[in-house]
């Protein structure tokens, strides 16, 4: 058992590989993305279990808390620990009291149910009534800022450069500055390392907005809201379940941000 973070180094390793051209094959070695699972834990209790990139597990912890509800401020988070096991690794935090009793609580409500494979949610009763957060006025776009918002970004996917295996989220000015950068196999989880970045360096979630190297599907939008952020940028396209979100949730959708195009699925006026 090994205590601490892993660096970028850690979240790829070198493979052999025969790579074909044509009729011909070559042997040779690949950079490829790691993924662990990841056991977040709360008051020594396991709350759930992640498929992730084994770096910024900190930043993923509270992110995940954020962006899922269990606290409200990063600040109710106390003495996070990343443990290393054989099979995967262990992010120990410990909650205050009273928002560890409102997750346990939580978790006693959701026993017995049949899972339906969204985070947090164990049935679709609980999806219907899922909150929905709504954000008010906010900052808007200038002009300009999604060109240079994905300019910048391209420079910073380290682990994309050499694995071409993961996602990218990043905090970006609404002069389109790309300000923080987290990458991961998994979207969300990349969003959620994002959320915990933010969060660590007390930036405020209505100063900026998030632009994502995916599609934009319910659960970025969702977890953009819960945090407060007004515009989620995707390079890809959106589901139609997003956009509703999105609509309801006073949130900017942008889908396919590429060069000097890209579509507004709701609330355009934060875009000029």
């Amino acid at each position: 058992m090994q205590h601490g973070a892993a660096s970028v180094a850690d979240a790829h390793g070198r493979y052999g590989v025969d790579r074909w051209v044509g009729s011909g094959t070559t042997h040779t070695e690949d950079m490829v993305a790691e993924e662990v699972p990841v056991a977040l834990v709360y008051n020594g209790f396991s709350h759930a279990v992640m498929m992730s990139t084994p770096q910024d597990l900190e930043d993923f912890a509270v992110g995940f808390s954020l962006s899922e509800g269990i606290v409200g401020d990063a600040r109710e988070i106390y003495d996070i620990e990343v443990v290393e096991h054989a099979h995967g690794r262990e992010v120990q935090m410990h909650l205050a009291g009273e928002r560890f009793a409102g997750m346990r609580e939580r978790r006693r409500a959701m026993t017995g149910r049949t899972g339906c494979g969204i985070c947090g949610v164990e049935s679709l009763d609980q999806m219907a009534c899922r909150p929905i957060a709504t954000i008010g006025v906010s900052g808007a776009l200038e002009a300009g800022a999604l060109l240079r918002a994905q300019s910048e970004l391209q420079t910073m996917q380290h682990l994309f450069h050499l694995t071409g295996a993961v996602h990218a989220a990043a905090w970006c000015r609404f002069d389109g500055a790309v300000e923080l950068v987290r990458e991961d196999v998994g979207r969300h989880n990349a969003l959620d390392k994002l959320i915990g970045a933010v969060a660590a360096q007390r930036k405020s979630f209505g100063d900026g907005f998030v632009l994502m190297t995916s599609r934009a599907s319910y659960e970025i939008v969702q977890k953009a809201a819960a945090v407060g952020i007004a515009v989620v940028a995707a390079v890809s396209a959106p589901t139609g379940m997003a956009v509703r979100v999105a609509q309801a949730a006073g949130v900017t959708l942008i889908g396919f941000t590429r060069g000097e195009r890209h579509s507004v699925y709701s609330h355009p006026e934060r875009v000029h």
